[in-house]
């Protein structure tokens, strides 16, 4: 019975890093994500402006699951996530603020 009951503690204990968590980083994402919406709706974006953005976002998405593929997220495997979020994030101001538009 114990060590049936320790096995189960270990057991969750060791799952638990498995969902290492990132809210900051989704957080971030959402936000990214809902400025380039707001810029193919203002017209500041052009489709291929957009897709390129929209690629952007999804290498951001590999990036993180990369991270957390090994259920730990180390201090470097964070701060090249936030990294790769800020170069998408100057990219996002680039393209919404450069003479391009649709109208």
């Amino acid at each position: 019975m114990k060590k049936s009951i320790l096995l189960a503690t270990l057991a969750v204990i060791a799952a638990v890093p498995a969902f290492a968590g990132t809210p900051r980083m989704d957080a971030r994402e959402r936000h990214q994500q809902a400025r380039i919406h707001q810029g193919v709706a203002s017209g500041e974006l052009t489709r291929p402006e957009a897709r390129r953005l929209a690629a952007g976002q999804v290498h951001l998405n590999r990036v993180e699951k990369r991270a957390k593929s090994d259920g730990v997220i180390t201090n470097r495997e964070r701060a090249w996530m936030h990294h790769e979020a800020d170069q998408q994030s100057r990219r996002i101001h680039r393209q919404k603020h450069d003479a391009q538009d649709r109208n």
